[in-house]
């Protein structure tokens, strides 16, 4: 009987411990916060106020956009604007609008040109129909997007940049339809 009783204060022991412990680690959150807020260190309560500090506000520039087909490529091409301001820094997106008019699927290849030629090492792309091959359905539409970040270092004699597409058909490379095939 003593062993019993022995085991169970034990067992109270370690339970009270646990609680203890689990309320420590529960404390610590707010002492932890009040900490930093007084120290400056690590400080949660200011991550609000964080912005894009690569952005340059005092400086626009004109983005034109251009959109061709070459190769007798039977889409139409055109993008949803033909201009607009930006700063260096700025994440920007921008669709383009293309429709496939021929009566089978074609898959075209989009190739990026900028003017003036040195503003293509500053026209930083992250994600853009042209990174790959398109394959459109005969009669398919898409709403297809650019995003892109103009760099900062852009020479400050550069005021307008024009982004310009072509799209040329990627020969062989579409899948036959049925009426295609049994001819």
């Amino acid at each position: 009987m003593d062993m019993r009783s022995d085991n169970r204060r034990t067992l109270h022991k370690l339970v009270v411990i646990a609680l203890l412990m689990f309320g420590f680690g529960f404390a610590l959150v707010p002492f932890y916060k009040k900490i930093c807020e007084v120290t400056g260190i690590n400080n949660l309560l200011k991550a609000d106020s964080v912005g894009n500090t690569q952005v340059v506000s005092n400086r626009t520039l004109t983005i034109e956009f251009d959109a061709n087909v070459r190769g007798g490529l039977p889409w139409r091409f055109t993008p949803e604007r033909t201009r607009m301001q930006v700063h260096p820094g700025q994440l920007v997106q921008v669709y383009y609008d293309i429709e496939n008019l021929a009566p089978r699927s074609v898959v075209g290849q989009a190739i990026p040109s900028y003017a003036p030629g040195l503003a293509g090492a500053y026209f930083n792309k992250l994600d853009c129909f042209c990174f790959s091959q398109q394959t459109f359905k005969a009669g398919e539409t898409r709403r297809m997007p650019v995003v892109f970040v103009i760099d900062p270092k852009l020479p400050a004699d550069v005021n307008t940049v024009t982004l310009s597409y072509s799209f040329f058909e990627v020969a062989g490379t579409a899948p036959k339809t049925p009426a295609e095939r049994s001819s």
